[in-house]
């Protein structure tokens, strides 16, 4: 018998162990292992975890290969993996019209199917009988691919296969946006087939892409068409909705034991070691217990309460499962795991006593993992009331493969025949360690030799586009075209990448193609995209953000990051290059911008020092020539440099002038004078924000002139006659906007939403963009609609105002439709509508002026580029978004939709108020921007109303202005994008602000830091000082009045709540019958549902607080709730009794206001305390909801503060509540 070193005979036990548990079940044909002996079907995932204890022995035997039967033992187990990993293949490209079909439609039936017949390796159920779609199993196995091949496995074999593994990477990469099944297959944890989005996929899929990226599939033998490609953008979209999340799972889930994957091996997805510590933390506290760690709370799985006989859950069962939830030794493997990577030896020991105290033994005395301990039936009772005090049985498959595979791993690491590094050959675990400084490296190019000079002036050197060569400069959109070549392959159906977008970091590095050097500038500067980019102070902004944003998500990347910009005519102003360019150039020259290092230079510098990117598979590949370029891409690359662009404006300039009828041409004129100003809805009046005056009820309508109305009896539309006879009827004016009351007794006038045709889309069908809007309220319209349309056109050609042309061409847009031809022509082309509102668009945006600019983008239907993107960005980091104007208009947006479909949604919430549709669309994309960069302003907001930000924007202007809401609206929608984004972010951060007027009725708006404001807001109109004082003012603008009414208001409006108000008010429910606000009742059987930290309970609240439609009364209800909450953390009594009605408390506490300013003659006595407390006492100040404006503005502390008259409110209401025959105990001492 051969010697054997003691090393050897302690891995020919792990090889023995490793074969009877592991290898004796794989397939021989297909190398799939099947869940159980009585059951074929292979799983993805658990296949995966089983073969990586193969894989980790294969290692360790190569290392100590002392003799040829060991180096035979090493390739029998890594072609073991290698068998096993082709399965899983084959099994998914048999699928490959699967894959195809997903890129474009997230479908779950159009997922890859989670699990195949271990014998055959086809499906086993059909689409819809399982819960399929689970990204996290996919990525797991593009992840543990990208691991193999890095340690030196052939896995992959062909190009056929590299195109299908890339179009893979195209399946995984919109996770961070679509709702899975995840891990345990159940989405929802109700189990109602509900997916949703799940941070364990999340990470698994950043992993993934982060390993994959420039991947030769064929190891070191392959060249550059054997190499992965993956957009860094994609992986970083994953990471920053991965932080948004953890430690929270899912919306059902508000913490989950597969977390332990992603925080440490077998992803290692997170970079942030707090956040990492903060989620093993919670997961240890709230979720370990002696046998293991509980999947995730009230888990009904094997559950002694759960009814085996069907699938689902009633909600209000799952308060049975609590505290009795099985637990999973499983879970104890990954902390081993996750020790052993860090070096704990003290934690990896406690950790493997306490997994080998509850592992069995099988008959040769081999340790095996149970998949799950549960609370025997019997016993289920006592373990409730005192958790952890009962023995639990062994439930499930035995060994459960899955832990057992793990467990092996953890023991060879802990023996010292493996090291961390082996298992992870590409580096992941260290993806958290602190990173040097990015510098960012930046180029200026100017487009011509006379904006070069131009910026020499100001000692900047630049080089034109020209100078650069052979480094060729394109905008981003080329790349975007560039990468749809990527993955396609027509043997196997699959066409390339479906998403347009390139992202910051992809455009920051350098591409080769052949012997071509390419650069490309950033997508947010391509001009042709949205009128935001005319704006140049915000596209500095906007530069800025993007530096900072490159600071922190270069960190894994190679190279350093490269931003091209290339200056053109379309940025001088008046012919000179505007100043907030030239300081931004010289602070970039300086070395630093906002704390991020930067270096200035020429593109030909930085070669050396950027990444660079082969973009091989442009190649015509599959024709045989792969070093010769696609014919197509060649083609669209020549065409594509840059094209100048024929203006329409020619139409619109003067012609000589004619012998027209001046008087008549000017009488036309003023008959549409105003008709852009005719389609606003923004209102700062009272009825909706509740300042002055009484609300105006639910069942009044906002009324705005655009329905289209259609008569009952005659079916056709009413004459603007008869329509102006119905409006007398049914008009109830309120501080001149106009309301129509829709109650029961009116049902003459019906407002049909169907019929109101969207406005066409560009390049729509033609049938679409003929149908003329039709308008029954400008009356001018009425008087002159029989007049020549020619007159107008006569008067377009005369006036110079854009303004002018803008309210002719809207009138005209409303009587004739887009596509009426206006008989010009241009170049003998007859011009329509439509053409001349494009002219007068762009002329609007040389001319920079805003609010036409907005209208007329809307009137074409344009769209933000990025807002799908945007609206994307804000609700997977768990925003839900509502757009129309409150309280009877709002659309909530709960799930990403795809632009057309958003378009539509808020032009429909809008009506025909076209300038504010496209304000929500730009401030959306500024919401997008602040929660990418600067998440913390976001904190404790679940929902962000557009709509009442609209709104509480116009009011602050009017308030800072002086000046009454129809004005407030006008300046508001004329800011430039720049101050737009300026105003948003003083309101989302609450910062006091003051506004300067610069020159052209436009304003700058700066921040009250300095003492040169004051506290009071100045306008600078030509050199005098404007003071708002207390007489011109809207009441209460002294130096501290109107602090706390504003900040409530601002709070109300952005739904801002107290930290950990939702647990806590989970909290009060748990102790009374329910809560009762505006009317909708919180049922206490929430919390048999819902545990106290999870989101949906939290949804359930603010869907409550929301039907409140004035911000500052909202705000006043959340402060009565964190009153409760007190009375209830302190214990002052054992149960509120039945349902408490929120409101009452506010009005109680008002009621003791009222009566205190009485008593020592306070501010209130000159409105509300004045009059006998009654029902009309509350319009003397118009405070909202019938409460005194004075308590608004109250601060919350001190004796006359607002928590202390609802805290003797709520007193009240347990006095009236509690016994009263009881002792009563004080539990404050």
């Amino acid at each position: 018998m051969r010697t054997r070193s003691n090393s050897g005979v302690r891995l020919d036990y792990y090889q023995r162990v490793v074969h009877k548990l592991i290898l004796d079940h794989q397939q021989p044909v297909t190398g799939l292992f099947p869940a159980s002996p009585h059951n074929d079907h292979a799983w993805i995932r658990d296949n995966l975890y089983c073969i990586l204890a193969v894989w980790g022995l294969s290692m360790a035997f190569k290392k100590i290969a002392d003799q040829d039967e060991d180096r035979a033992k090493t390739y029998e187990l890594e072609q073991s993996c290698v068998k096993l990993m082709r399965g899983l293949l084959m099994a998914m490209m048999q699928q490959k019209e699967k894959v195809e079909k997903f890129k474009s439609t997230q479908h779950p039936l159009d997922a890859l199917h989670a699990k195949y017949s271990s014998a055959t390796g086809r499906t086993v159920v059909k689409d819809d009988e399982w819960g399929h779609l689970q990204i996290d199993s996919i990525s797991l196995y593009l992840l543990i691919l990208a691991q193999m091949t890095a340690s030196g496995l052939q896995i992959v074999f062909s190009l056929d296969e590299v195109a299908f593994i890339q179009n893979l990477i195209f399946y995984i990469e919109s996770a961070y946006c679509t709702p899975d099944y995840g891990i345990w297959e159940r989405g929802d944890k109700t189990n109602h087939g509900l997916p949703e989005l799940n941070a364990s996929s999340i990470g698994m899929a950043k992993a993934a892409l982060e390993a994959m990226n420039e991947l030769d599939l064929f190891g070191a033998r392959g060249g550059p068409s054997s190499v992965i490609h993956v957009l860094a953008d994609e992986a970083q979209k994953c990471q920053a909705v991965l932080q948004s999340m953890l430690p929270r799972e899912s919306n059902s889930k508000e913490l989950d034991s597969g977390l332990l994957s992603i925080i440490s091996y077998p992803a290692f997805a997170v970079d942030d070691p707090q956040l990492i510590a903060k989620t093993r933390d919670a997961i240890v506290i709230k979720l370990q217990g002696k046998y293991g760690c509980k999947r995730f709370l009230r888990d009904g799985h094997k559950n002694p309460r759960e009814d085996p006989n069907r699938l689902y859950y009633e909600p209000w069962e799952l308060r049975m499962f609590e505290n009795i939830e099985c637990e999973w030794p499983l879970f104890f493997c990954y902390l081993i795991l996750d020790y052993c990577f860090q070096g704990d030896k003290a934690n990896v020991s406690d950790y493997t006593q306490r997994l080998e105290k509850i592992m069995l033994r099988n008959d040769d005395g081999i340790k095996l993992v149970p998949e799950l301990y549960a609370v025997p039936a019997d016993k289920a009772d006592l373990e409730q009331h005192e958790p952890g005090s009962q023995d639990r049985i062994p439930l499930g498959r035995c060994p459960f493969i899955w832990a057992q595979s793990l467990y092996i791993l953890g023991k060879l690491l802990q023996e010292g025949f493996l090291a961390v590094g082996e298992l992870d050959p590409l580096n992941r675990r260290l993806c958290s360690e602190k990173k040097p400084d990015v510098v960012v490296q930046i180029v200026i190019l100017a487009e011509d030799n006379e904006i070069r000079d131009k910026l020499l002036e100001y000692d900047l050197h630049a080089q034109t586009i020209a100078e650069v060569a052979p480094i060729e400069v394109q905008p981003a959109r080329v790349l975007s075209y560039l990468y749809t070549y990527l993955g396609r392959n027509k043997k196997l159906g699959l066409s390339g990448r479906k998403s347009r977008d390139v992202g910051i970091l992809s455009t920051s590095k350098l591409y080769s193609l052949n012997d071509r050097i390419f650069a490309f500038t950033p997508q947010f500067s391509d001009m042709k995209r949205f009128y935001i980019a005319s704006d140049y102070e915000l596209m500095v902004d906007i530069l800025k953000a993007e530096i900072n944003f490159l600071k922190s998500s270069w960190q894994n990347l190679l190279g350093r990051p490269l931003v091209v910009l290339s200056l053109n005519q379309m940025y001088l102003d008046q012919g000179r290059i505007p100043m907030a360019m030239i300081t931004t150039m010289k602070k970039l020259k300086s070395g630093y911008i906002n704390g991020t290092r930067v270096t200035l230079g020429n593109l030909g510098d930085f070669l050396s020092t950027s990444a660079i990117t082969n973009l091989s598979f442009l190649g015509s590949q599959e024709d045989g020539y792969p070093d010769k370029l696609n014919p197509r891409v060649q083609s669209y690359l020549e065409e594509h440099l840059l094209k100048s662009l024929s203006s329409k404006a020619s139409c619109l300039a003067r012609p000589a002038a004619g012998g027209g009828d001046r008087a008549r041409a000017l009488r036309r004129r003023m008959s549409v004078r105003g008709a852009i100003r005719k389609t606003r809805s923004i209102n700062v009046d009272s009825e909706t924000l509740g300042m002055e005056g009484e609300y105006a009820g639910p069942g009044k309508l906002e009324r705005k002139p655009s329905w289209l109305e259609v008569d009952r009896a005659s079916g056709r539309s009413p004459s603007p006659e008869d329509a102006r006879k119905k409006f007398l009827a049914n008009e109830v004016v309120y501080g001149g906007t106009s309301t129509t009351s829709l109650g029961a007794g009116t049902p003459t006038i019906e407002v049909t939403r169907e019929q109101t045709p969207s406005p066409p889309k560009e390049g729509n069908s033609p049938g679409a963009a003929k149908a003329p809007r039709a308008r029954v309220a400008s009356e001018s319209a009425s008087v002159y609609a029989e007049q020549e349309t020619d007159e107008l056109l006569a008067a377009l050609r005369e006036t110079e105002s854009l303004d002018e042309q803008g309210d002719i061409l809207q009138y005209l847009v409303d009587a004739h439709g887009l596509d009426f031809n206006t008989g010009m022509l241009d170049n003998g082309r007859a011009v329509t509508v439509r053409e001349l509102l494009k002219a007068l668009y762009e002329k609007a945006c040389a001319q920079k002026l805003w609010g036409l600019v907005r209208h007329t983008a809307g009137m074409l239907g344009k769209r933000v580029e990025d807002l799908a993107k945007a609206v994307t960005d804000l609700l997977v980091r768990q925003k839900q978004i509502t757009v129309g104007m409150p309280p009877s208009n709002e659309h909530t947006i709960t799930a990403p939709l795809p632009e057309n479909e958003l378009r539509q949604l808020i032009h429909l919430a809008y009506g025909d108020d076209e300038s504010t549709a496209m304000l929500t669309q730009e401030l959306l994309v500024y919401l997008a921007m602040f929660i990418r960069t600067e998440p913390q302003l976001f904190l404790e907001m679940l929902r962000l109303r557009v709509g009442l930000i609209i709104q509480v924007m116009a009011t602050e202007l009017s308030r800072t202005l002086s000046c009454d809401g129809e004005e407030a609206s006008e300046h508001l929608l004329n800011l430039s994008p720049f101050e737009m984004k300026n105003l948003l972010y003083h309101i989302l951060s609450g910062k006091e602000f003051a506004i300067n007027s610069v020159g052209r009725g436009n304003f700058s708006i700066v921040s009250n830091k300095s003492t040169r404001y004051g506290k009071k807001s100045q306008i600078m109109l030509e050199g005098q000082s404007l003071q708002g004082n207390i007489d011109t003012a809207p009441l209460g603008e002294a130096d501290r009045q109107g602090q706390w009414l504003r900040r409530r208001r601002l709070d109300g409006a952005l739904n801002r709540v107290p930290r950990d108000f939702y647990p806590r008010v989970w909290a009060v429910l748990e102790k009374c019958q329910g809560l009762i606000i505006q009317g909708k009742i919180l049922q206490p059987n929430l919390t048999q549902e819902m545990t106290s930290g999870e989101l949906k309970f939290a949804l359930a609240v603010e869907t409550v607080l929301n039907s409140i439609p004035q911000p500052e009364y909202r705000q006043l209800v959340v402060e009565a709730l964190m009153v409760l909450t007190l009375v209830v953390e302190c214990k002052a009594v054992g149960h509120l009794g039945g349902a408490i009605t929120v409101e009452h408390l506010v009005h109680k506490a008002n009621q003791l206001f009222l009566d205190e300013q009485r008593r020592v003659g306070g501010d209130a006595t000159l409105c509300c305390a004045k009059a006998e407390a009654g029902a009309g006492a509350a319009l003397l100040c118009g405070g909202a909801a019938g409460v005194c404006q004075h308590l608004y503005d109250s601060a919350p502390s001190g004796s006359f503060g607002t928590m202390t008259h609802l805290a003797r409110a709520a007193a009240a209401l347990l006095l009236e509540r509690l016994p009263h025959d009881a002792p009563l105990e004080c539990a404050i001492t």
